[in-house]
């Protein structure tokens, strides 16, 4: 699915300057950011074995590109792991953040990056890039043979998108530009040559997505839509059917 209608290329930035971006935000100012502040310590060293588990060639300084790296975190784990590490965040903002944090070059654009990785990740970044399909291409010619592809993305016939319908926090609009499921997302990496090695469930994204739900539809945070929303995202894991979670990592291949 689509958002429509959408921002113009050169509006879409003013969205991510809301202090209410929590994923651009350096500060935890209320209890959902604070919940998603603290699961993101855990999900971050989580990632990193996921990425460890998979890598085919598992040498002492494995190159990682991280597109759409945000304010740097996940790199900054990578490299103090012994990873070479290398980001891309199109937000002024985040990408300061960024290489203040790993001491090193993030780039503006994925054109300004020379070379090819082993991994590249994309955490919930897909759903932002407005030229979908020559991104993929992109980042396809930029994988190395046996590299590995982390395609992390929510899903719209997830129990908790179901739930709260148009008050789902997972379609995040106008930020988020295309919505996909995975009958969806096979074909379009199909359609791109990409082979699918496994899909993986993130199980806590049903928890803070069903919290901040509650958000959207009262108006308000409240300890009610905490436990509320807490309940949802349990039921959501709990009631998920294969590849119906609130989101889910795709592995691909070339």
């Amino acid at each position: 699915m689509i958002t429509s209608p959408r921002p113009t290329n050169e509006a879409l930035g003013r969205y991510y300057l809301s202090d209410d971006y929590v994923s651009h935000a350096k500060k935890s100012k209320g209890l959902f950011d604070k919940v998603y502040k603290t699961s993101r310590l855990y999900t971050l060293r989580w990632k990193l074995n996921l990425v460890k588990e998979n890598l085919r060639s598992k040498g002492n300084s494995s190159t990682i590109l991280d597109f759409g790296c945000g304010t740097g975190e996940f790199l900054q784990t990578c490299k103090q792991n012994g990873f070479v590490t290398t980001g891309v965040e199109p937000s002024d903002i985040a990408r300061a953040h960024a290489a203040e944090l790993t001491a090193g070059k993030v780039h503006s654009t994925l054109e300004e990056v020379e070379g090819s990785f082993q991994v590249i990740t994309l955490w919930h970044v897909l759903e932002h890039v407005p030229d979908l399909n020559q991104k993929i291409e992109q980042l396809k010619s930029k994988l190395e043979k046996d590299g590995i592809m982390f395609i992390a993305v929510p899903n719209h016939q997830s129990y908790d998108a179901r739930t709260y319908q148009e008050r789902w926090a997972g379609y995040d609009v106008p930020r988020h530009l295309w919505h996909f499921s995975e009958p969806t997302m096979s074909q379009l990496l199909k359609k791109h040559g990409l082979t699918l090695e496994k899909i993986i469930p993130m199980k806590l994204d049903a928890f803070y997505v069903s919290m901040l739900s509650e958000k959207h539809s009262s108006g308000r945070s409240s300890i009610g839509g905490f436990i509320q929303g807490f309940v949802n995202g349990f039921r959501s894991n709990a009631l998920a059917k294969p590849n119906e979670y609130s989101s889910l990592i795709y592995l691909v291949r070339k």
